[in-house]
């Protein structure tokens, strides 16, 4: 019953932390959109995505490094506790979402990989001028042109796009999906997908999601026009004629990667056109950055566990930790 009851209490104290975290991170996100928008897409998608992961991962850090060993060290074995209905339902929750996380994520990874094994079955391995990641050419009804893979990426081009496009459209667009692989989006989006699963009960950030979305294909455009602010006319141009070669009603098919065009948010591909034309146009420098977004997204999260990990070994820290659990079980009897 002992660890029972503390596996109960440390689920669900993580799922409060999360809860409470990523609404926070969306309350700020809400104070910080007004001045966000003079930021660059980059600086933007970085802080976004630090504002989605970090409330789960550093609820997780904190219940491991706090709640548990509190928990460990000063419960009495011999304690008579017993879990209340309340909190077997708040755990069972929580439980439920960690399992949802893992389990979404074993289906969208071996979906992607059937899927990928498809495409590689027929493909055409091709040389593309700066591009140093594996290329094929495949057929396909859907214009694809996407990154499949998150540490050895692959990008397919489906055949109607050379057949589409102009030379210097081509390289614009595969500009763009080379700032996807240095951002390391394939990545984050996983990451951000396994935080929101596991507060699919409570469902808080999903603005922050979809800002996230828009903010990173708008950064591989930024990324693309950068080294001639004419290719982000060539770009646009990519972008119109890609979407005009979609079938009426089809949708894409890849579970964990990135389209060049997806046509389910009509305002964010005119947004993404008009962002491009501007910054063909504009002679002005370019949008400042944010100074967090200049960072690895890994860096503050491990500043964040080192400190905590500091803080955990005084012994009066986790006198107060299992404080608070001895109050949290009492509230949820």
């Amino acid at each position: 019953m002992f660890f029972l009851l503390g596996l109960c209490i440390l689920l669900a104290v993580m799922l409060a932390l999360n809860s409470i975290a990523s609404f926070a991170a969306s309350l700020l996100w809400k104070v910080l959109e007004p001045r966000a928008r003079n930021w660059s897409a980059g600086s933007q998608a970085s802080v976004l995505c630090l504002l989605r992961t970090l409330p789960v991962v550093g609820g997780v850090a904190i219940v491991g490094l706090l709640f548990a060993p509190a928990y460990l060290t000063h419960e009495p074995r011999d304690s008579h506790e017993e879990i209340t209905l309340n909190l077997a339902i708040v755990a069972f929750f929580s439980a439920l979402g960690v399992a949802l996380a893992v389990v979404r994520g074993i289906i969208s990874w071996r979906a992607t990989s059937r899927l990928t094994a498809d495409w590689l079955r027929n493909a055409e391995r091709i040389t593309l001028p700066g591009i140093t990641m594996p290329a094929f050419r495949i057929e396909h009804q859907f214009p694809v042109v996407a990154i499949v893979g998150t540490f050895r990426p692959r990008l397919f081009i489906a055949n109607q796009i050379f057949q589409s496009l102009t030379g210097e459209e081509l390289s614009a667009a595969l500009a763009h999906e080379v700032g996807h692989v240095i951002a390391r989006d394939n990545l984050k989006r996983g990451l951000i997908r396994a935080c929101r699963d596991m507060l699919l009960i409570i469902p808080c950030g999903r603005s922050l999601d979809n800002a996230w979305k828009e903010a990173s294909e708008g950064a591989a455009d930024e990324y693309a026009a950068r080294r001639d602010r004419m290719v982000g006319l060539d770009l646009a141009s990519a972008l119109v004629k890609i979407a005009r070669l979609v079938p009426l009603g089809s949708k894409p098919t890849l579970p964990a990667g990135a389209y060049f065009v997806n046509q389910e948010d009509p305002s964010g591909f005119r947004a993404r056109v008009r962002n491009l034309v501007r910054l063909a146009g504009s002679g002005s420098a370019d949008p400042p950055t944010a100074f967090i977004s200049k960072l690895p997204l890994w860096v503050p999260i491990a500043i964040f566990v080192v400190l905590l990990a500091a803080i955990s070994i005084e012994s009066h820290v986790l006198v107060l930790t299992h404080g608070v659990i001895e109050h949290a079980v009492y509230l949820l009897s």
